[in-house]
C-alpha cells in the first residue's frame, strides 16, 4: 500500500469521529506535528501508531488500510 493512502484514511476518520488533530495526537500520545506529517502523507506511521489510531478511533486497522 502506498503512504500516501494512510495520511487521508486516517485524517478522514479522525474527521468523522469529530476530532482535531490537536484532540488525536494527545489521545495517541504523539506531538501535533508528527501527526501533521502523517496526515499530509509527509511521514508513514509505525504499525504500533496504525494499531493506536484504531483503537482510538474504533475502527478496524482493515478500514484504514483500504486502498
Amino acid at each position: 500500500m502506498e503512504r500516501k493512502q494512510w495520511g487521508r484514511r486516517i485524517r478522514a476518520f479522525r474527521k468523522l469521529k469529530g476530532l482535531t488533530q490537536e484532540d488525536l495526537a494527545r489521545k495517541l500520545g504523539v506531538s501535533l506535528s508528527i501527526l501533521g506529517e502523517i496526515e499530509r502523507e509527509n511521514r508513514t506511521p509505525t504499525p504500533e501508531l496504525v494499531q493506536q489510531v484504531s483503537e482510538t478511533l474504533n475502527v478496524s486497522i482493515d478500514e484504514i488500510l483500504v486502498n
